[in-house]
């Protein structure tokens, strides 16, 4: 019996989301923990959690604790709820799935069933990034477009960045 150990991994953007009783992160934990339990000779090794931290970056604590445990060759399987949840960026993606291939881990998210070992799979795959990327950017658009809204009317502007929000964290972390 030769049985593979599986990484979870969870992410939200907002620290609002992060803070609810029953998270989105719990929720992709409990559906990926089911997917997994449905799988002959599969366990759970680790869960990686990224509560309120963008995937437009690859700087998250938990992400960099991934990769650095899939170095340690523990891991068999990174499983994530969808694809958006690891990255948002499709460059990155493509460098984690070219570290997950170089590595010999399997990548499955639970919700976009593909396989990438055919032609089909990887198309799929790219399709999917491209509209994480599309999606992204609209928000971005729409963001900026309120923000000069607001400023012509003269109302106040109170936006902090994820990447602010996260350097912030990041520094309270150090402190303790």
């Amino acid at each position: 019996m030769n049985i593979k150990n599986c990484a979870i991994y969870t992410r939200v953007s907002t620290d609002n989301q992060a803070e609810k009783e029953f998270s989105s992160c719990e929720a992709q934990e409990q559906k990926i923990r089911s997917f997994i339990a449905s799988q002959n000779d599969w366990q759970v090794f680790k869960i990686y959690n990224d509560a309120g931290f963008s995937g437009a970056i690859l700087e998250r604590p938990a992400l960099q604790e991934l990769l650095s445990d899939l170095k340690k060759e523990k891991i068999d399987v990174v499983l994530v709820y969808k694809i958006d949840r690891l990255t948002r960026s499709p460059k990155d993606f493509y460098q984690l799935i070219d570290f997950f291939e170089q590595a010999k881990i399997d990548f499955i998210s639970i919700t976009e069933r593909f396989d990438t070992s055919t032609p089909a799979g990887r198309l799929l795959r790219n399709i999917m990034l491209t509209f994480s990327q599309f999606e992204r950017e609209l928000t971005s658009e729409r963001t900026k477009d309120k923000m000069l809204e607001r400023a012509k009317k003269g109302l106040l502007l109170s936006v902090i960045s994820d990447k602010t929000r996260n350097l912030s964290r990041t520094r309270k972390k150090r402190r303790k």
